[in-house]
């Protein structure tokens, strides 16, 4: 597992990077609202992904016959979203504050699946078995659907264009872009979720499909208030 370690370091790297780039280029404004919340805005985040990342991640593989710690990143990305919007209440804070992550968050899994990837079966993070000629053998002499690959180009797409949207500080992605990146992201993870072994909660459905379908109910909210607060 030394391989997904080294790629989760170069994601982290990268995604600062990435983070401070943009907020030096086009998005210091989008960040004021993540700096007025001060420590407690970078403490519930915090709290929120560990919390949804490890507990969902690992109810996961319960569920799936396999008592184990596992993290999971829509896990993180739910247990944040849940952890700022009860923050954003208590404070009286309105609008959308997540702008300044989302290319953090897209070159987070576009690197990092990499390192799952490159990881094997061991991971758990591989997809079902498949005739198709881009399966992958992961070691057991089986192709199997390599699911981490289909979420890393996937977001690497969206990253790039987010950052030309940014880059022309286009007025519907800067009001909405974290709930774009949230559509997107539950909505492929959500298909993706087809392809891999995990045991179903909900008929076809596991854990993951239930929290994706949560998340791009989310987003289609949030978009949709935000779209109210432009027209009032």
């Amino acid at each position: 597992m030394v391989i997904h370690t080294v790629f989760d370091f170069l994601a982290a790297v990268t995604s600062l990077g990435v983070t401070a780039f943009c907020y030096r280029w086009r998005l210091a404004q989008a960040a004021a609202p993540v700096e007025a919340g001060g420590m407690g805005y970078v403490l519930s985040l915090l709290a929120g992904a560990a919390a949804g990342g490890y507990g969902l991640g690992s109810l996961n593989m319960v569920l799936s016959g396999e008592a184990m710690v596992a993290r999971s990143i829509v896990g993180a990305l739910a247990g944040a979203i849940a952890a700022i919007e009860a923050f954003k209440w208590w404070r009286g804070l309105s609008g959308s504050t997540g702008l300044i992550f989302v290319p953090a968050f897209a070159t987070t899994v576009a690197l990092g699946r990499w390192g799952c990837f490159l990881a094997g079966l061991d991971d758990e993070t591989h997809g079902r078995p498949t005739a198709l000629p881009w399966g992958v053998d992961f070691g057991d002499g089986v192709p199997r659907h390599p699911v981490q690959l289909y979420e890393s180009f996937t977001m690497l797409a969206f990253l790039l264009v987010a950052l030309v949207l940014i880059g022309r500080r286009q007025g519907w992605f800067m009001r909405n872009g974290f709930y774009a990146l949230v559509l997107v992201y539950a909505g492929q993870r959500f298909l993706w979720e087809f392809l891999k072994p995990y045991a179903g909660v909900a008929g076809p459905f596991n854990l993951f499909h239930l929290v994706c379908a949560g998340l791009v109910a989310y987003a289609v909210l949030m978009i949709r208030r935000s779209h109210e607060r432009a027209a009032a």
